[in-house]
């Protein structure tokens, strides 16, 4: 209850103050920004993942925006060098309001991703958008297999029925790239698993399954039992090393990241950035209110 509270009260505080709390979980307000932390990664030996914040658009002089921030955001990336794919979340072209509109401005950035040689990943969003945004990736992957991926969440309890249906669609025992996280949106009992453990049992479910169909898997979790899950099935299944990755947020802990990529495993960062970042932040607190207790105490202590 307290919890809630504090966040009704942060999203009318100044920005300023917000930022204050914010700021280890942004790269920046600018792309310029997101450039400086991806290359810090880099020379880490960690990959990024770029995405530009914004999301639930009905608004189209924003569609054409993000879209334009996009493709300029790319074509810096590779003017720079920087080793990193993009992630997109379709309400933000557009999904809510037309999805042809949608798959159209989806097409438009991954064909530039194409010809600069770089991957784009499609988030899955809230339960509204699920079969939307799997019909999305179902037809963009047809015309970018080697490009495109696309993001389930080990929370809903259709996940693993929807990796075996792609399997199936696809007909195809390398399914490309799938990520594969917990999951953030409150969604109902009915349709998610709510429970802690339950959602890491059907987390490694899912991810047994994407390695013994031969599936890029990347595994994207902060949780060190996951972790640790993870290890124990590309053990016992041998998975190679260029058939999965670690992901995490940019800002997350950095310690159980930084173990992962002395154990010589491929990591990527998630880099969030842009001037929705009030908007991102502030959201993201309502669907998950305990994340208020770690960002207090993210001021004080960096573990």
């Amino acid at each position: 209850m307290l919890n809630r509270l504090i966040v009704e009260i942060l999203q009318y505080m100044p920005e300023g103050l917000v930022w204050i709390f914010s700021k280890r979980y942004i790269a920046g307000k600018t792309r310029e920004d997101a450039f400086t932390v991806t290359r810090d990664l880099n020379r880490k030996g960690i990959r990024a993942s770029l995405d530009l914040l914004g999301e639930f658009n009905t608004r189209m002089e924003k569609i054409e925006y993000y879209k334009d921030e996009y493709l300029k955001t790319i074509s810096d990336a590779a003017y720079y060098e920087l080793d990193t794919s993009f992630s997109i979340k379709p309400t933000m072209f557009g999904l809510l309001l037309d999805k042809e509109l949608c798959y159209n401005n989806l097409r438009e950035i991954i064909t530039k991703a194409v010809a600069c040689k770089y991957f784009v990943q499609i988030d899955m969003e809230d339960s509204q958008c699920t079969d939307m945004e799997i019909d999305l990736f179902n037809r963009l992957y047809r015309e970018f297999p080697d490009s495109v991926g696309f993001v389930f969440q080990a929370y809903m309890r259709r996940t693993l029925d929807d990796i075996k249906s792609l399997t199936s669609i696809h007909q195809q025992k390398d399914l490309g790239n799938l990520r594969l996280c917990k999951g953030i949106y409150v969604e109902p009992k009915e349709i998610a698993y709510k429970g802690k453990q339950e959602i890491r049992d059907h987390f490694l479910k899912d991810l047994e399954f994407m390695f013994q169909q031969n599936i890029f898997a990347a595994i994207a979790t902060h949780d060190k039992k996951l972790v640790e899950g993870a290890y124990r099935l590309i053990e016992k299944y041998k998975v190679p090393a260029n058939k999965f990755e670690f992901q995490m947020l940019y800002g997350v802990a950095p310690k159980l990241r930084q173990s992962v990529v002395r154990k010589g495993y491929t990591m990527r960062v998630y880099v969030p950035f842009g001037k929705d970042w009030f908007n991102y932040c502030t959201r993201r607190l309502k669907e998950n209110p305990f994340m208020m207790w770690d960002l207090i105490k993210a001021l004080v202590v960096r573990n």
